[in-house]
């Protein structure tokens, strides 16, 4: 494993981004938060519990983009819910886990506590550092990545994470959300479900 996300130096480096460009994001969160009120009515968030750093589980929150209801995921996504997902600004809130100190900026996405017990003991390795805001999953393909390679890309970040990678990242970030590719996998809102064994 690399020593870099367990580093004081990442953890320095997160803190210095979030609260340099806080004039942004802040602004940016009280203008999408108004939108979402008036287009979807309250809740204005969306919170749950995800496992982060040894599997210890958080509350991250976003920006709610669907109905409310039980229909399935496709059914209750709102076109203003799909312009919050393929511009990323329902995951500004984020900010304040890195605040917090659940997430760091780059890092293996937080998946669903339901699937822990699914995961492999190489795939469970992506739990040895913190999630991020984006990882090098999500600039190698995003939601279009099968689970077996999304788990690939994590591990790889475990153990080769340097802060120039981080830094790729970011910029990689960026890049892919002017394209906005790989913002959903074929047939689904996001994501399909993980069943385990890599699928």
């Amino acid at each position: 494993m690399s020593r870099w996300p367990q580093s004081f130096g990442k953890r320095a480096f997160d803190l210095f981004i979030a609260l340099a460009f806080a004039p942004l994001w802040i602004p940016l969160c009280v203008l999408v938060a108004v939108v979402v009120r008036v287009g979807l009515g309250a809740p204005v968030f969306f919170v749950q519990e995800r496992p982060g750093l040894g599997g210890r589980v958080f509350k991250l929150v976003k920006f709610r983009t669907m109905k409310m209801g039980d229909a399935n995921d496709a059914e209750r996504m709102t076109r203003l819910g799909t312009f919050l997902r393929a511009s990323s600004l329902d995951e500004l809130p984020e900010f304040w886990n890195i605040l917090r100190g659940d997430m760091s900026l780059a890092g293996p996405r937080p998946l669903l506590t339901r699937y822990l017990p699914l995961y492999t003991a190489e795939q469970s390795r992506r739990h040895a550092v913190r999630p991020g805001l984006t990882g090098w999953a999500q600039v190698n393909g995003r939601n279009l990545l099968s689970w077996e390679e999304r788990f690939e890309h994590d591990v790889w970040y475990v153990d080769n994470a340097t802060f120039l990678l981080d830094l790729r990242i970011i910029v990689l970030t960026f890049v892919n959300l002017f394209r906005r590719t790989g913002i959903s996998a074929q047939g689904q809102a996001t994501m399909r479900e993980f069943t385990g064994n890599g699928k």
